[in-house]
């Protein structure tokens, strides 16, 4: 998640922002540009908040139409279609390909050769992986081999994206491109359940809304991933025999996810570029209706539905055009406007990214019990029960910011 790869180091990295006076407009390739972290802060905060608890609350005012619009946006879609929740972990695989080369860059200015590099790449795919794992298992009474994990889905990946890092533009697009249509080939061409099939078997209820026609190719546990699962999940040690992952969600993933970093990796090669910033902007700008666009059409032509839960071609392309459109936001605020003083609890944020991620995993159930055991059990009842979920998340997360913001002012940036 964090594109400067280094151990721990008690100095400010070398890939901190970089303030340009308002009003400029291109930034030298060699620095990076201060959105980079504001737009990783922002994601993490917003993964991290749990929502604030939204689409709980929502649930108390179900004739409100304003409040269902917003508790849908907290929460995933159940199977087809998008919300800004579901746009939390491609933002992360899409900064992941932005960040990228920066990194090269400096290990290069550093000498570092290649087979170095590709050694530490491969080696940084390996922990993250085994990181995921260990948060996966954290609360259970034997190690979790699963993989759906976002640090997992980084970890594959990121070897071949390092490689294809060194590949030209045009030779990088149509790897992504080639990527997306062979796993839609895969899904298109497995066999599909038998008429009588019985759904329960797999996990999936009997008012399930399930697709019709072509689409069905997509379908919920009885698709090309799942069944890969079914035999790859129970090759590890397990208490039982895993038979289907209860929200539908699949290891091989990450390959049209390695799609989604590519799409990041072309724009951080653009910001990278000697363009001027408003004609990088320019650019993003298209390419994120671009992608919105085409990958709605292909969903309307009957091709793919769009489901992030098992990463579908048309959601790779769909939801890496609205994170561009993101990244173009930051960029155009931060670095082209010059407002960064507003950016400051973001950037805090987005130099210990991995550092936030585990603090959120790991503690926020202590967290929340520490302010029960010290302020009373009904602390975060204040204003009423049904606000209850919205402070104990808000109050979580700024624990949380606070610890990385005692961080930062040491110096304290911890990296795979």
């Amino acid at each position: 998640m964090n594109p400067e790869p280094e151990s721990i180091e008690g100095r400010v990295p070398e890939h901190a922002p970089v303030f340009q006076h308002a009003g400029s407009t291109a930034v030298p390739s060699g620095q990076r540009l201060a959105s980079l972290d504001a737009f990783r802060g922002a994601i993490m905060l917003l993964m991290a908040s749990a929502g604030f608890g939204v689409s709980q609350v929502a649930k108390n005012f179900p004739a409100n139409p304003v409040w269902q619009f917003f508790g849908m946006q907290c929460d995933h879609a159940a199977w087809a279609g998008c919300s800004l929740w579901d746009l939390i972990q491609p933002a992360f695989m899409f900064m992941v390909g932005v960040a990228l080369p920066w990194s090269v860059a400096n290990r290069q200015a550093r000498g570092q050769s290649f087979g170095v590099m590709f050694g530490h790449a491969m080696i940084r795919g390996l922990m993250l992986v085994l990181l995921a794992v260990f948060l996966t298992s954290a609360w259970s009474k034997q190690t979790e081999w699963v993989f759906t994990n976002v640090l997992a889905q980084i970890g594959l990946g990121y070897p071949f994206l390092f490689l294809i890092a060194f590949a030209k533009p045009r030779t990088q697009w149509f790897l992504a491109f080639g990527i997306l249509t062979a796993y839609w080939l895969a899904f298109a061409l497995f066999p599909l359940p038998a008429p009588d099939f019985n759904w329960k078997t797999v996990g999936v209820p009997e008012d399930w809304p399930h697709f019709t026609g072509f689409a069905v190719h997509w379908e919920k546990n009885t698709n090309f991933a799942a069944a890969f699962d079914l035999w790859f999940l129970n090759l590890f040690p397990t208490a039982s025999t895993f038979t289907y992952n209860a929200g539908g969600y699949n290891t091989l993933s990450f390959i049209p996810s390695l799609a989604t970093m590519i799409f990041g990796l072309l724009a951080g090669q653009l910001l990278r570029s000697n363009l001027s910033m408003t004609d990088k902007l320019k650019r993003l700008v298209v390419a994120g209706i671009i992608g919105v666009v085409l990958g709605k059409a292909i969903e309307l032509a009957g091709l793919c539905p769009i489901v992030k839960r098992i990463w579908t071609p048309s959601w790779a392309i769909y939801s890496a055009g609205f994170v561009t459109l993101f990244l173009a936001g930051f960029v155009a605020v931060v670095d082209w406007r010059g407002c960064k003083r507003w950016a400051f609890p973001l950037v805090v944020v987005g130099l210990n990214p991995i550092t936030l991620y585990c603090l959120w995993q790991l503690s926020g159930g202590f967290i929340r019990s520490q302010f029960k055991t010290h302020l009373g059990q009904d602390t975060f009842a204040v204003f009423g029960p049904m606000w209850v979920p919205a402070f104990e998340r808000g109050s979580t997360l700024l624990i949380l910011w606070l610890i990385l913001f005692w961080m930062y002012r040491r110096k304290i940036f911890l990296r795979i």
